[in-house]
């Protein structure tokens, strides 16, 4: 594995650099904060540029790239210190291209095009998070027509999405039944049908996007609104989540870079007792570990990219991956901000941002729980398998 940045690679994070110290300064992003503002200049800036339909197939406006590729550059959007989730919505993309029809494909895309998510994922339920058998939104046909019942939470950018994919089950049936656990359907809802309401949430972090519940009663939706084939959605949802997990792992990565630079930069320049911070010996221990967990982090993220890049199976790495970098990140922007001291727990410091902003990714995307509970049951079954 050879994970040295080809020329190509180079020239599109110089870019990248670039576009961002114009269009995504700090003092920006502590104002859409602050505002609980959507970063829209930025958003524009990278759809204008480029970078809004990296890994998107041409014949949809975007420009192909491998997941290393993609990787790279949600870690450096991180890094310069922007939240991903200003950009992480391109990988849940391949559910709409793979499976969606034409009309739903040329709606979603619009969206994007225009610098707004293309959907919002209608998955997550109060009694469903990471049992996703648990899921108890349903619909039902009557009189021609289909009909949505139920609700979602924890659903990232819902105020300022014109779409919803909704995952629901057939209310006709057997709940009990063991092969229904997982029989779901994916349907295109517009946000603004009758039926549906809309309810943020207050959060720790995140304050540049929202997060909200939603219900829905008698949701009036027609046939053509089913997404790929009936009782297929949850695989459906599962077809590129490998690569939106890794997203969260580029994004840990990209975060806790951007703090330790900030607080090494800050160990050099405080004085205190007549010399820098950054000269005693456990001011140099915290930043010795934090490099060693960030290159750690590195190692996990890129070798887990290349591997799907060369079509092989991450079940064990991703999981393995996500745990580590979520708990790694928490702990080196943790260390960071007890580096820079006072200054680092005041709003002026952009490590408090990062601080507050990376305990969900300990949830989202898979809880460390689950995430033990995947590779810990994989790693096990590879050994039963020897025996």
């Amino acid at each position: 594995m050879d994970f040295s940045l080809t020329d190509e690679q180079q020239l599109l994070l110089e870019s990248l650099d670039e576009l961002m110290e114009r269009y995504c300064t700090e003092a920006y992003l502590k104002k859409c904060d602050e505002a609980h503002e959507w970063p829209q200049e930025f958003t524009d800036a990278l759809m204008e540029n480029g970078f809004g339909l990296l890994g998107i197939p041409e014949e949809y406006g975007g420009t192909p790239v491998d997941t290393t590729t993609l990787m790279l550059v949600s870690e450096r959007i991180c890094k310069n210190g922007a939240p991903i989730y200003v950009y992480g919505s391109v990988c849940s993309l391949v559910d709409m291209i793979e499976y969606g029809s034409e009309e739903q494909k040329a709606q979603c895309f619009e969206e994007v095009a225009a610098g707004r998510p293309g959907f919002v994922l209608g998955f997550t339920e109060p009694g469903a998070g990471s049992d996703s058998s648990a899921l108890a939104s349903t619909y039902q046909r009557r009189d021609g027509k289909v009909y949505l019942n139920g609700n979602k939470s924890f659903m990232t950018n819902a105020c300022n999405s014109k779409y919803m994919l909704c995952v629901a089950r057939n209310a006709d049936d057997d709940p009990d039944d063991p092969k229904n656990r997982s029989r779901f359907s994916m349907w295109w809802v517009p946000m603004d049908s009758p039926g549906i309401t809309v309810e943020p949430l207050e959060k720790i972090g995140w304050n540049m996007g929202n997060t909200c519940e939603l219900h829905m009663e008698n949701v009036e939706l027609e046939e053509k609104d089913l997404v790929g084939v009936e009782g297929n959605g949850f695989m459906q949802a599962m077809v590129n989540f490998e690569v939106e997990r890794l997203l969260a792992c580029a994004q840990s990565l990209g975060a806790a870079e951007c703090a330790f630079e900030d607080a090494v930069l800050y160990a050099t320049q405080r004085i205190q007792f007549g010399k820098p911070i950054g000269k005693n010996q456990l001011i140099q221990e915290h930043i010795t570990n934090m490099y060693a967990k960030i290159e750690t982090m590195r190692g996990l993220v890129y070798k887990c990219a290349w591997m799907i890049d060369q079509g092989q199976s991450v079940q064990i790495d991703s999981a393995v991956c996500k745990l580590y970098c979520a708990r790694a990140a928490c702990e080196v922007i943790d260390t960071a901000l007890q580096v820079m001291g006072g200054i680092g727990y005041t709003k002026d410091c952009r490590i408090s941002r990062l601080w507050r902003d990376q305990r969900v990714y300990r949830i989202g995307a898979g809880t460390d729980e689950i995430m033990i509970h995947i590779a810990g049951r994989a790693i096990q079954k590879k050994f039963a398998a020897k025996a």
